[in-house]
């Protein structure tokens, strides 16, 4: 009897955290969530830089979204759904507002019909390491966002297929997000490619946030996230819509 509970251990270490936004609709809950916090570092005063990979951000219609997007992220990390966020404070980690920093438009390399995970890392260290993106410190979030007509593959599940977004974290904690184009009905839940876009931003945003290094934040072993479990339940924030993020003190999405 003792093996199979060693074993059913194991396989609890070696799974992966949930990190990504699911395809519209989502299932429910599978039990009453509740985050707990596992000792791992938080983004208290995010930094967030956008990249905008592909020569198609450069190109109408997706040009015009690049500068409403950059506005977005202005205004929402230092707006109520980050107030929102203080709850998850830590001893020494209290969670406030963060500032946008700035942008860049990556056209070379070339992203290419599909990119891997470690293709999108792999540019973001060259952005770094060229001195055209800021260099990583403690809050520095880079918001990743991949032109139309590109599939991005991650853990073996690809977007438009798996997923719309995730984010994830690499290096001496290089902390980043995935934004796939909404290509499909599926990252689109019947909205325009901006609001998509807010939405599953924000959903990224606030689980990057409260869990940078996935699993090792605020994290709930059946849920996941802070954003998987309200994923795509929206609400108004200024002039935008963004997800709504669980709250473990009102036990809801909010």
């Amino acid at each position: 009897m003792a093996r199979p509970k060693k074993a059913a251990k194991k396989k609890e270490q070696n799974r992966v955290p949930i990190r990504i936004v699911p395809m519209h609709p989502v299932k429910a809950a599978v039990a009453q969530p509740k985050l707990t916090y596992r000792k791992g570092p938080l983004l208290t005063n995010v930094e967030v830089f956008t990249l905008f990979w592909g020569k198609g951000w450069q190109q109408a219609p997706a040009s015009g979204l690049v500068p409403q997007i950059n506005q977005f992220f202005t205004y929402i990390v230092g707006s109520p759904l980050l107030d929102q966020l203080a709850e998850y404070s830590v001893a020494g980690k209290a969670i406030g507002h963060g500032k946008f920093t700035g942008t860049l438009t990556v056209t070379s390399p070339d992203p290419g019909s599909s990119v891997q995970d470690s293709d999108i890392q792999k540019m973001i260290q060259e952005q770094i390491g060229s001195g055209a993106a800021p260099a990583a410190g403690a809050n520095t979030l880079y918001m990743v966002f991949v032109e139309s007509g590109v599939t991005v593959e991650q853990g073996g599940s690809a977007s438009c297929q798996s997923f719309c977004g995730y984010h994830d974290s690499f290096g001496s904690n290089i902390y980043y997000g995935v934004l796939p184009y909404p290509d499909c009905s599926g990252c689109t839940g019947g909205q325009d490619a901006f609001t998509a876009l807010t939405v599953t931003a924000s959903h990224e945003l606030c689980e990057a946030i409260t869990d940078p290094i996935p699993g090792k934040g605020w994290y709930d072993d059946n849920n996941g996230e802070i954003g998987d479990i309200c994923a795509w339940k929206t609400k108004t924030a200024g002039k935008y819509t963004v997800q709504q993020e669980w709250s473990n003190q009102a036990g809801q999405c909010e």
